[in-house]
């Protein structure tokens, strides 16, 4: 077939089955979404074309554009948000097994600077106080009230964050695998570098000394010897975790982390909200793991410091528990998201 026999033939499928693809979007909305715009007023989503449920959606008053894509469809709607800073949705795409299948309506959302997103170039913009507002920004393009806000490792500091300021839109609370402070994080992490046998440990001790983060034998034993045991302990990764590591954006990462799991140098080394937990009163659920980098017992106590919350833990997971002890992350998720 030449290609002028295949746009005509292509023609005309296009409409015959156009009219049967619209018929069957599988979320019809009533009262359509508020057309989202740059700053210059034009427009970021096509008008009228289905697609596969991503939408972009204005940051920053309109100056950049983040990638959302909705999955499923129900009463009971949860916007993800990924961990970093600086690291993309994919890691989470657990959920899209689980989720949907229980009847709700997830949302991915890559954050400015990272994956699908708009990437400027431009330190100012990665803050606590900022994403915190984007994050609003966001519920805002998407139509959403009423929803439950779910947050994964630094995810879960951006929902604390939300929380603390856009309570009156939420349904509920999930925060997963994140202490409520740098310093019970760092606790943690220094405990689980004693596991490391004692040569190994006295060289990772003297590299961190030099501030030699970007030597590849540093890099070695995070990835050969602590990452397989506090961040996911399967092997091999699954594609969409190690396609997460791949799609980092590590400026943002030093800005706000700094160059090491175990130092916090950048701007949320001094970010504590132990004292502030007892302001979070929607329905909320923590759960973390036995062998993740946050200690269980932060996330259960976490939950008692919180006036309508449960907490969960997952007795063979890590920082990923919804790959290393999936079905026992599923089933406390999903077991809390079926009553709020």
């Amino acid at each position: 077939m030449n290609r002028r026999t295949f746009v005509s033939s292509t023609g005309a499928l296009v409409a015959l089955y156009v009219p049967t693809a619209l018929a069957l979007d599988p979320v019809p909305s009533a009262d359509p979404l508020p057309e989202a715009v740059s700053a210059t007023g034009d427009p970021l989503n096509p008008p009228g074309i289905l697609t596969a449920g991503i939408r972009m959606i204005p940051v920053v008053g309109g100056k950049y554009k983040v990638w959302t894509k909705r999955v499923g469809s129900g009463p009971v709607k949860v916007l993800l948000l990924h961990g970093g800073p600086g690291f993309t949705h994919d890691y989470l795409e657990a959920m899209e097994s689980f989720l949907p299948q229980a009847g709700i309506e997830m949302y991915y959302y890559d954050q400015l600077g990272v994956g699908n997103s708009d990437i400027p170039d431009d330190p100012s913009l990665w803050t606590l106080e900022r994403y915190t507002e984007e994050v609003e920004e966001v519920r805002r393009g998407l139509g959403l009230d009423h929803f439950v806000l779910y947050g994964h490792s630094w995810g879960g500091i951006l929902a604390m964050e939300y929380a603390l300021k856009y309570q009156q839109h939420l349904r509920a609370l999930v925060i997963s695998d994140m202490a409520a402070g740098t310093k019970a994080y760092l606790k943690r992490t220094a405990s689980i570098k004693q596991q490391l046998p004692p040569e190994t440990l006295a060289r990772l001790n003297a590299l961190e000394a030099k501030q030699d983060y970007d030597n590849p034998e540093y890099d070695k034993i995070m990835m050969e010897d602590l990452y397989p045991k506090m961040i996911c302990r399967i092997q091999p990764w699954p594609e969409p975790l190690t396609r997460a590591f791949r799609l980092a954006n590590q400026k943002i990462y030093n800005q706000m982390q700094g160059k090491s799991e175990f130092v916090v140098t950048g701007n949320l080394k001094d970010w504590e909200r132990w004292d502030r937990l007892h302001e979070i009163k929607v329905r909320t659920l923590t759960i973390g793991a036995q062998y993740d980098e946050m200690d269980p017992e932060d996330m259960k106590k976490m939950a008692t410091l919180m006036p309508n919350a449960i907490s969960a833990i997952c007795p063979n997971g890590s920082h990923m528990c919804f790959w290393d002890d999936q079905e026992v992350y599923f089933r406390h998720l999903l077991g809390f998201l079926r009553t709020v």
